[in-house]
């Protein structure tokens, strides 16, 4: 009887963006999945979503919703008919689905989705559960004149606001969060879930590392040698750009070779690239005038947003001779090795609210990368400056730790030190991956609607 009634539990995880970008809510299906909930996925589908979600098919099912029509109306009114549009499609989905015992809700963006769910969930008597992922009026307020004094964006705020306190039960990123939700906007009660990565973010070894850069070199021929000449050498089988395999099966990694910086970007706004650009045009000054110094640097851009082909163009435009850069479409599996692969790391992410942390640094950590983050507000209760990264505040700061970590490249003793520091600090964070956290913090959210 009790396993009958387990197997009629029902959950519905909504996401008013793309799944297949919105990890913390992938991992949220795939851990309900696992404690025997069907789930249905309300989202856009523009990329590939987790195997085990699209493989489960008797347990998960994946409803797409509209895309938005494309318009030439001013910015206000742009934003109306989408709010329009993605009501109508979300209500159209919601009324498909078999009803479920809760929504578990992603914020932002929080307009129209929090005010269509709680009136779902009025009607239908199921649980509200937001996960307060920013603020959606401070998203809304980085590309609107008057910025967060304009009415639109101060009716914005006040929906949500107002609808997010109608939720059962809430989950955020952070700390500072929870303090903010519940003084500041009397919202409660709230979970802090912190996030974590899943398994297939850990360290790999070099044979690993040399398989990555061989499947990478057929598209991009960054990660090619510049010349074969090594394959004559007795015992030489395979060559990249940073790896040889010899005959017996072991491989090595070449004598001089460059080092990989890895950064993830959206390429929107909220994730200035500009600083990355103007710290590698630094780098790459002072590595031109001191070529023994400074060791070359192959950058690996990985991800899509709307400001990729502007920077793409001026990528291609560059003559530089010590830094590479390579933005690649990765496979999502993938993308653990990259950075698994990576010397160090580099997260852009700035917060519009001051109150969220990026979930792309905690991938690098548990990959085993040290990474350099922009520094905001909640950073510290992640990235923890000189103990497992380093923290940055402008292109002169990123650049000074560029040089300070590829100085004599890989044979500083001082940086071998600190590199061994930050591992040890790594590891202590991959010993809690995600599915023991939601285990243990979401879990029992959900178990007491039961």
């Amino acid at each position: 009887m009790v396993e009958l009634q387990l197997k009629k539990r029902r959950a519905c995880v909504i996401v008013l963006g793309d799944i297949g970008r919105s990890p913390r809510m992938q991992y949220h299906a795939q851990s309900l999945l696992e404690d025997n909930y069907n789930v249905d996925i309300i989202s856009y589908l523009e990329s590939r979503p987790l195997d085990s979600l699209t493989q489960a098919q008797s347990q998960c099912q994946i409803h797409e919703l509209s895309s938005v029509p494309v318009t030439n109306l001013t910015p206000k009114l742009k934003l109306l008919f989408k709010a329009f549009w993605q009501t109508l499609s979300l209500l159209m989905a919601l009324i498909s689905i078999r009803r479920p015992q809760f929504l578990l809700v992603q914020n932002p963006p929080g307009i129209p989705t929090l005010i269509v769910c709680y009136l779902y969930c009025a009607v239908t008597r199921c649980k509200l559960v937001i996960d307060w992922h920013n603020y959606t009026f401070t998203v809304l307020a980085l590309g609107m004149a008057g910025g967060e004094k304009s009415g639109l964006i101060r009716l914005a705020k006040w929906l949500e606001r107002y609808f997010g306190s109608k939720a059962h039960s809430h989950f955020c990123v952070t700390q500072a969060m929870k303090d903010d939700l519940q003084h500041n906007w009397n919202i409660g009660p709230v979970t802090v879930l912190y996030d974590r990565a899943p398994s297939q973010f850990h360290p790999i070894d070099l044979s690993q590392k040399h398989d990555l850069f061989m499947k990478l070199s057929k598209d991009y021929p960054q990660f090619m040698p510049e010349c074969y000449a090594d394959l004559k050498q007795s015992g030489v089988q395979e060559s990249t750009a940073l790896t040889q395999k010899l005959s017996n099966g072991s491989v090595l990694y070449k004598p001089q070779r460059q080092a990989i910086l890895v950064s993830s970007t959206s390429w929107t706004p909220d994730e200035d690239f500009s600083i990355l650009f103007k710290a590698l045009k630094a780098y790459e000054e002072s590595a031109v005038a001191e070529p023994l110094k400074y060791t070359s640097l192959l950058v690996v851009i990985t991800g899509k947003g709307p400001q990729k082909s502007h920077y793409e163009e001026k990528i291609a435009e560059l003559q530089w001779k010590k830094v590479t850069i390579v933005t690649p479409w990765l496979e999502i599996e993938d993308y653990p090795k990259v950075l698994a692969s990576a010397d160090l790391g580099v997260c852009l992410h700035w917060s519009t609210s001051g109150l969220d942390l990026p979930m792309k640094v905690v991938d690098m950590f548990g990959s085993g990368l040290p990474v350099c983050a922009y520094n905001f507000k909640c950073l510290p209760e992640l990235v923890k400056h000189g103990e497992n990264g380093f923290v940055f505040n402008n292109h002169q700061e990123l650049s000074d730790q560029l040089k300070i970590w590829f100085e004599d490249f890989p044979h500083n003793p001082s940086i071998l030190e600190t590199r061994s520091h930050f591992s040890r600090s790594l590891q202590e964070f991959q010993e809690l991956r995600w599915r023991e956290n939601w285990q243990q913090r979401a879990a029992p959210v959900f178990e007491a609607f039961y």
